[in-house]
């Protein structure tokens, strides 16, 4: 059997989670999503608390207190973070995150606040298949869809 932080993954319906690396600025971005999108952290491990052996690379001591792994959870979803190798700037492209809103002004509430910071590259408005929908980047460089299902 196949395990992944203790859930047989045999038979059950897999699910795909997306894992975000910000360079160095993880910790930024959970404080963010957490007012932004109601995000809660359920695992968080910095890289000073790795129990392995690691890449010597990520064994700089300016690094120890960067997050080498987070878990985050967003309504029924989970999102998993990290600062990675700290480079530098995020480069989030080719991909966009969908989120879902219950209704029109859920829909305006979470548009505003991945806005704040970011940039808007459609307005949230109303479409041919939505109530609700718009594009924006957050100010990390997340591209993200807002929807209403109704």
């Amino acid at each position: 059997m196949h395990y992944y932080y203790g859930k047989n993954l045999e038979g059950d319906v897999m699910e795909i989670q997306p894992y975000l690396v910000f360079d160095g600025r993880c910790e930024e971005a959970i404080e963010f999503y957490k007012i932004a999108l109601g995000a809660k952290v359920t695992r968080l491990m910095r890289w000073k608390d790795n129990p392995g052996e690691c890449d010597p690379s990520m064994a700089r001591p300016e690094i120890q207190n960067k997050v080498m792994h987070a878990s985050l959870s967003i309504g029924d979803s989970v999102m998993m973070v990290s600062d990675g190798r700290c480079t530098g700037e995020p480069k989030f492209q080719g991909f966009s995150l969908s989120l879902t809103a219950a209704n029109a002004a859920e829909a305006d509430r979470l548009f505003a606040a991945l806005a704040d910071g970011g940039k808007v590259h459609m307005p949230l408005d109303k479409t041919f298949f939505s109530p609700r929908f718009g594009m924006v980047a957050d100010r990390f460089g997340v591209s993200w869809m807002i929807v209403t299902a109704q």
